[in-house]
């Protein structure tokens, strides 16, 4: 149903309902139970908070069954999990009550429940003049899960039993956690639909496309509510605000950009946004991206798409955002070619995304000579709907379907394992199965591992889609709230930034081998990078290099570990240039070197680590270094764009400056001598500039007079200067580490009062 608030013509986008399992045309409501606790901020979705349920996934571990103990990487790993679980048993899931932190407000705690948790409250009866089928029976089954100290989500209470019958697996399709209108559905529903095709015809098409009604993942009830408000879809009055900021901080901000396709004063068009860190930060780490589509996937109530990567720690970083109300190929490709254009034009090296073939054909067209790779985990989630009967048939076939395509080491492996596949579980003629590897090059790992996405291990492959806003934005989050939560996100994203930069400043990692080669890699990458570096070291003391080639330049090795002489990999190796590659291809996947060329080159007395396999987005210094002109940063190079690239350089720097400056009195007052003796400069060069530059033509060419000193006596005294500047930086980073420090002392002993405080409470 669609519910249209206060009798409008423009039905509001998160105000939109898909109704519950049992009847379609009304909406579940939550029932809550207050818990208690001192230490924590507690929240309640709303009644009509429905579209907080989850699509169905599929995780690596082969135990698909929740157990108390149980970790997962973020709450939305759990949820997904908690609603793939529902689907193979035979019941719906939707979220109840969760707990938020009261130091940063992000949400700690969550409980998912059956959809049959309950009971109806009472007097919603009068409310609607038809009777309404009765859907909460006082289910006990649930799943909480909390958030522990290190990152991980674990699950602290499970509640199996349930007090109704389970559904049939050839039903379950219906259930309402089961069945929304997908992210390529809709996609290909705006496309048809523009093309002029009615709601039957668009139906049809899906059910040929899926092979079967029970296979689309919604009903025609849902196809017809949905494309009677692609016409109508909105913001809502929300969307107003979202505007108002954007023109604030593009009046702000010279750097902040932001595009609108469509109809600007109703709030109707799709929209893109950046701001000037986005777009710097893109200068040093945009060699790879992902366009997260999880609100495609999700069902949430604001179609909001961030473009993510990776900073030199590892932690996700923003590139833009964008909010979509229509999935059109032509919306799609608008927006990335928007995207590019904030990002002056230069295209990652990779890009990771849904595999929907309409996204794939904007990417191709807006990104030519990007790598594409389809979401891992997308693929797996759209694997336990098409083939639904295997999974429920063969429980073995979920555990050796993602061992073939996360463990094969080579492509020859993958496609033995795949056909091996195919015979034991007779899915030779499966259209899907065919269809995924006809493109097997665009998500099995071991056809990708040539390509740079930086990440930890080839293994990691995208199983689940790097979310920079997971525990801020997610399927309950309206348009109201949008705004508020995407600068909370980008606050504590930067707060762990800097914290990951001073721990690699002020905590040296512990040396485990005697080699130069690790002091060298600790002093150059980052705390975690360096991590993945010594791991990579220390494995191979337990490797074995052989010569197996001597024929020419280079050298041809075997490298297996000790007592695993069926592992083998193959490295190559020039002693003259001392480059090698690896048949594993780890450096050429994450931009670390693998334990294969480590060995090779343990045998070779190579001590020290080429300057060739030292990446510096992942070292201390990636972001080092001013960017002085628009070709350096990649910006067009007209006056008006030029002139936001040098605003958006000095703003990057003051702000660190006003930062730094501020931490004492101290230092306050050397701070504000060295921004009066940089006015000074800055007045003495414009009125330098401002004077008119005089050429003669001498024999054809054109000599430049100078305009005041000679160039001689400037190299020495911009010399002198830049030395002085050094010492007074070097002495200034003195005194803001010790400061630092004892800002780090303070805190630990505040910790500890409050601790104490605590236990003298419970007493």
């Amino acid at each position: 149903m669609i519910i249209n608030m206060d009798h409008l013509n423009v039905i509001p986008f998160d105000n939109i309902s898909m109704g519950s399992e049992d009847d379609p045309n009304t909406a579940l409501h939550l029932q809550h139970h207050q818990p208690h606790n001192l230490d924590f901020d507690f929240d309640y979705p709303n009644n009509n908070n429905d579209d907080d349920l989850l699509e169905p996934t599929s995780l690596s571990d082969p135990n698909l069954d929740p157990y108390e103990g149980m970790e997962f990487d973020s709450e939305q790993s759990a949820r997904i999990f908690y609603n793939s679980y529902a689907r193979r048993v035979g019941f719906s899931t939707r979220v109840s009550v969760y707990q938020r932190s009261r130091r940063d407000g992000s949400i700690i705690c969550r409980q998912i429940v059956c959809s049959r948790e309950g009971f109806r409250r009472e007097g919603n009866e009068n409310r609607s003049k038809r009777q309404r089928t009765v859907t909460r029976v006082g289910c006990k089954a649930q799943m909480t899960v909390k958030k522990q100290s290190s990152g991980k989500w674990a699950v602290t209470k499970l509640v199996e039993d349930h007090n109704h019958e389970l559904v049939p697996p050839d039903k379950v399709h219906s259930l309402r956690s089961h069945r929304h209108v997908s992210g390529s559905a809709r996609s290909l529903i705006d496309t048809l639909q523009a093309a002029g095709m009615g709601p039957s015809g668009v139906m049809s098409v899906l059910i040929r496309e899926s092979g079967g009604i029970n296979n689309v993942g919604f009903t025609k009830v849902d196809c017809q509510n949905y494309m009677s408000t692609s016409r109508q879809r909105t913001l809502g009055p929300g969307g107003q605000a979202v505007f108002d900021y954007l023109k604030q901080m593009q009046a702000e901000d010279p750097g902040f950009f932001y595009a609108v396709q469509g109809d600007f004063e109703n709030s109707t068009g799709n929209v893109f946004w950046a701001d000037a860190n986005a777009r710097m930060n893109y200068s040093f780490f945009g060699d790879t991206i992902t366009f997260d589509t999880t609100y495609r996937t999700n069902r949430y109530r604001v179609p909001f798409a961030p473009f993510t990567g990776w900073n030199h720690h590892g932690q996700p970083l923003l590139f833009g955002c964008a909010l979509l109300l229509n999935e059109s190929e032509s919306s799609f490709v608008w927006l990335f070619e928007t995207w590019l254009a904030a990002m002056s034009g230069r295209c990652p090296i990779s890009i990771t995304t849904d595999q929907d073939r309409i996204i794939r054909a904007a990417v191709s067209q807006a990104f030519p000579g990007t790598r594409l790779r389809f979401c891992k985990w997308n693929v797996f989630r759209e694997a336990q709907e098409k083939l639904s009967h295997e999974y429920h048939s063969h429980p073995t076939f979920e555990p050796e379907f993602h061992r073939c395509i996360n463990m094969a080491e080579s492509i020859d492996e993958f496609e033995s394992c795949w056909e091996s596949l195919l015979q034991r579980f007779d899915l030779s003629d499966n259209e899907w199965l065919q269809s995924m590897y006809n493109a097997r090059q665009q998500w099995v790992p071991v056809y990708l591992q040539d390509t740079f996405f930086g990440e930890m291990s080839i293994l990691q492959g995208s199983d689940s889609i790097n979310s920079y806003f997971d525990g801020y934005i997610n399927a309950s989050t309206n348009i109201h709230n949008l705004i508020k939560q995407y600068e909370k996100a980008m606050a504590i994203r930067h707060e762990k930034e800097v914290k990951a930069d001073y721990d690699t400043l002020n905590s040296p990692p512990v040396l485990k081998t005697p080699s130069p080669m690790e002091k060298q890699a600790a002093n150059l990458y980052t705390r975690r990078i360096f991590m993945k570096f010594q791991e990579e070291l220390v494995e191979t003391l337990a490797y074995l290099a052989t010569v197996v080639d001597d024929i020419g330049s280079a050298i041809t090795y075997q490298v297996a570990k000790f007592g695993e002489d069926h592992k083998v990999h193959h490295v190559r190796f020039n002693a003259f240039e001392k480059r090698a590659s690896c048949s594993c291809q780890m450096f050429e996947f994450s931009g670390i070197i693998c334990r294969h060329i480590l060995a090779v080159f343990r045998v070779k007395n190579v001590l020290t680590l080429p300057s060739n396999y030292i990446l510096k987005r992942w070292t201390r210094n990636a972001k080092s270094g001013i960017v002085l002109d628009e070709h350096t940063l990649g910006l067009p190079c007209n006056t008006q764009e030029s002139l936001a690239a040098r605003s958006e350089n000095l703003r990057q720097e003051a702000i660190k400056y006003v930062e730094e400056g501020a931490e004492s009195e101290h230092i306050y007052n050397v701070a504000m001598d060295a921004l009066h003796e940089a006015i000074r400069k800055v007045a003495a060069a414009k009125m330098c500039g401002s004077a008119p530059v005089q050429t003669t033509v001498v024999n054809g060419s054109q000599q430049l007079l100078s305009c005041s000193l000679d160039e001689d006596e400037k190299i020495q005294e911009l010399t002198a200067e830049l030395e002085q500047a050094s010492q007074r930086c070097e002495a200034y980073r003195t005194k803001l580490l010790c400061v630092m420090k004892d800002m780090e002392e303070w805190k630990l002993r505040i910790s500890v009062k409050v601790q104490n405080v605590r236990l003298k409470m419970k007493d």
